[in-house]
């Protein structure tokens, strides 16, 4: 099945379509993308509510935090992506440093409906986070892949999907998280 799917980027005007999908999805609302966000302890500190109405007050400010896909114009997927040092969470974590002093966005999370789960959905949320960095002028857009079947980062998408959209390998030697990175190329004018 070709599912015929639209990727938006979530701005204030796409607020309710977010809440939408965050009262739907059990699992999404329960994080609502904060993990990443938020230091360590002011994750465990908040409740679902709070991640949730954080997550919400971001969209308010215009502050970049991902995109949504639509299938019939009801949103069925989600991947986070925002300029890195938006993630306090992600900067302090030692497993995934940075490599290097350039401006980066990272795309974070994934969480695709059930009902469209193996259809290609990641991967057109990844390919339109790299877009939306794009216009916003990311020039380079990093991700943390896993292979499937780890349980603890299993909505960090896989490296099989971030190869297809275009990223390359760029792990340090000895490090133990995948590390791969998106150069966006320069527009011709």
């Amino acid at each position: 099945m070709n599912l015929e799917l639209a990727f938006f980027p979530v701005t204030l005007e796409r607020l309710d379509d977010l809440r939408r999908f965050s009262e739907r999805h059990g699992k999404f609302r329960w994080c609502s993308c904060m993990r990443w966000r938020m230091s360590s302890t002011e994750f465990q500190r908040s409740s679902k509510e709070c991640r949730a109405a954080s997550l919400e007050e971001l969209v308010r400010q215009g502050t970049p935090v991902g995109v949504l896909a639509y299938l019939e114009g009801e949103p069925v997927g989600w991947c986070s992506v925002a300029q890195r040092d938006s993630y306090a969470g992600l900067e302090r974590y030692r497993a995934l440093p940075r490599l290097d002093d350039k401006p980066v966005w990272a795309v974070v999370c994934f969480f695709v409906d059930r009902r469209v789960r193996r259809q290609g959905v990641t991967l057109g949320l990844l390919k339109a986070a790299v877009e939306y960095a794009r216009s916003q002028g990311a020039e380079i857009v990093e991700g943390y892949p896993v292979q499937p079947g780890n349980h603890l980062y299993t909505y960090m998408g896989s490296p099989e999907t971030f190869r297809k959209a275009g990223f390359r390998d760029v792990t340090p030697p000895g490090q133990a998280r995948l590390v791969m990175r998106y150069i966006v190329p320069r527009s011709k004018e």
